[in-house]
């Protein structure tokens, strides 16, 4: 090859190098363009911007905590509810229960007496008048 033809072949890349180096800045600097673009655009809009959004916040929070507040009204109405029925149902179990200890009372006691044990009653009774058997013969010994 000549050295004519490697110059031109050099002459070629190197134009095309230039070429190609000149879009990538021409990109480069494009880019670079929309970012402060971009940047100047949310500094002049990004404070009515963040105005919108907090004003939104507000909102939903307003919506959220008034659903909040409902549910938690029925949750305590419903516990009030349960609370009655609860109450309501242990006196009802606290009547069967005295109605079932006067009859276990009852059947007990029978079955004592068929045995020929003493009821409580009977052993009182008997107490007694053997306090007023034992205040006479005091009564007696002391007259003689």
């Amino acid at each position: 090859m000549s050295k004519v033809a490697v110059e031109k072949d050099v002459e070629i890349d190197s134009q095309a190098k230039n070429g190609l180096l000149g879009d990538v800045k021409g990109y480069a600097r494009k880019i670079y363009l929309a970012g402060l673009g971009a940047y100047a655009k949310a500094g002049a809009e990004g404070l009515e911007y963040f105005r919108e959004l907090v004003k939104t916040g507000e909102q939903v929070e307003g919506k959220g905590r008034k659903r909040v507040d409902e549910q938690v009204e029925a949750a305590n109405s419903r516990i009030e509810l349960v609370k009655n029925n609860v109450t309501e149902l242990k006196g009802k179990v606290d009547v069967q229960l005295e109605r079932i200890e006067r009859a276990f009372d009852t059947r007990v006691a029978a079955g004592l007496s068929r045995l020929g044990i003493p009821s409580r009653q009977d052993v009182e009774m008997l107490s007694a008048k053997l306090d007023e058997l034992s205040a006479l013969l005091e009564h007696v010994a002391r007259t003689k």
